[in-house]
């Protein structure tokens, strides 16, 4: 029987790119052969997303060049996206099947021979039936990996689509967890990132979701295993960063001094029309005591503008808010409108122009605030982890703070930590470095 060729393409985010690779794991040990994407495939996964713009479009183009590569394809849609509007995305022309949140997983046994219906298929059960917990991680990158370890949220937020395509919030167990970590070590991975819909949600597991660990917990028991260099945290609610878990970073041998905290809004009237489950007063302290335990850490943010019922008066609270914060970049997000979400019913709608507007300024008070961070730490001397990402004969590597740092191209230095010092931001907001006692390393 002559071997089945699948190709991958994900949108969103690392999470969806963690469960991507988990989807391409199972085709190869079904004996499908994983090729590229411009590969001319004989199977194409495309992998939604409901939170960035224009789903719908993006959807359809992918689509579109996966037919160009191999008009006899067969398509197949998983994801967020798939999830909320199943129906309309199996009427795209050249799609064959659409999975739901429940059926993704078993995509390689519902769909078996992959034989193309007359037109496209629809397998997406309730979002309710989304109760399993999938564990997965990305690979092919040996220096780092992107581990799953929630899914779902409880949350309400007024903006977000999230719990509709995701389901509920679980998690499997810190042994779990801690045996997946443990394997991965053996492949020779040196940094690994948590992910998950609510990560600092962590521990409600089994068919009646108990909580029965945490968050805090899981970060104590992977401080242990030995075999990984560095792990990250990434995206964690403000709320759910808790004091003990950042006390526990500022001195744990292996969690890095990175945070990512969701803030939205400075301003807590529109924190409370988003439903959020804070107030700036919070989050303020969260940053303050993160840098009184680690002045060097990196902190990103996650900023919406343009919420409806944001005046002008609100967008300055949070601009000044930003400003006044020891943080170190910002992630910026028009807001953009979500059917089935409250948001769109609240009056105060702010017209697109000026959304935009919004989002430019605080993409410029990022970049100001990012180098500042990083000509902070000109003349520091700090351990460098180079990954396998080449570009124009340049490769780059994370300090244990997350700044970027250049370097010439050397194979010798994929998936190498490299003890250097830091020099100047160049004029691609990178950080330069230099080996000690000898010249700029190779910028």
């Amino acid at each position: 029987m002559e071997t089945k060729s699948v190709a991958f393409y994900t949108l969103g985010c690392k999470l969806n790119f963690s469960e991507t690779s988990a989807i391409g794991r199972q085709f190869e040990e079904r004996g499908f052969q994983k090729v590229a994407f411009e590969d001319a495939a004989d199977i194409y996964v495309i992998n939604t997303c409901s939170v960035t713009d224009h789903a719908d479009r993006k959807c359809r183009k992918v689509v579109k060049e996966a037919l160009k590569h191999n008009p006899e394809a067969f398509v197949t849609i998983v994801g967020c996206y798939a999830q909320l509007k199943p129906q309309e995305i199996a009427e795209i022309p050249g799609v064959h099947a659409v999975l739901g949140a429940a059926e993704k997983f078993q995509l390689v046994d519902i769909l078996a021979g992959f034989e193309k219906p007359e037109k496209g298929q629809v397998y997406a059960s309730p979002i309710s039936e989304a109760t399993e917990f999938h564990p997965a991680h990305s690979f092919g990158d040996r220096t780092r990996t992107f581990l799953k370890v929630q899914d779902g949220c409880d949350y309400s937020c007024s903006f977000c689509t999230i719990p509709l395509a995701r389901g509920k919030s679980r998690s499997g167990s810190v042994a779990s967890v801690v045996e997946r970590v443990e394997k991965l070590a053996e492949t020779g991975v040196k940094e690994i990132v948590l992910t998950g819909v609510n990560l600092g949600d962590f521990g409600l597991q089994g068919p009646e979701r108990e909580r029965l660990e945490n968050f805090y917990d899981l970060v104590q028991a992977l401080d242990n295993v030995e075999g990984i260099n560095r792990f990250r945290i990434s995206s964690c609610e403000p709320n759910l960063l808790t004091d003990d878990i950042i006390r526990f970073v500022a001195q744990s041998r292996r969690f890095m001094p990175h945070f990512h905290i969701p803030l939205q809004s400075g301003s807590d009237k529109i924190l409370g029309l988003m439903r959020r489950r804070y107030r700036r007063a919070l989050y303020a302290e969260r940053v303050a005591l993160i840098k009184e335990v680690m002045p060097h850490a990196c902190i990103g943010v996650d900023v919406i503008v343009g919420f409806p019922g944001e005046t002008e008066e609100d967008f300055l609270e949070t601009y000044r808010f930003l400003n006044d914060l020891d943080i170190s970049y910002l992630h910026v997000f028009p807001y953009s409108e979500r059917s089935n979400t409250l948001a769109p019913t609240l009056p105060g709608r702010v017209h697109d122009g000026e959304r935009h507007r919004r989002t430019t300024m605080l993409r410029s008070l990022s970049e100001k605030k990012k180098r500042y961070f990083y000509e902070q730490h000109a003349g520091l001397e700090t351990e460098v982890l180079f990954e396998d990402d080449v570009t124009n004969g340049q490769m780059e590597g994370f300090t244990p703070n997350y700044i970027r740092v250049a370097a010439k191209y050397d194979p010798l230095l994929v998936g190498e930590v490299k003890r250097l010092r830091l020099t100047s931001v160049n004029p691609q907001s990178l950080m330069e470095a230099e080996e000690m006692g000898m010249e700029v390393f190779q910028h």
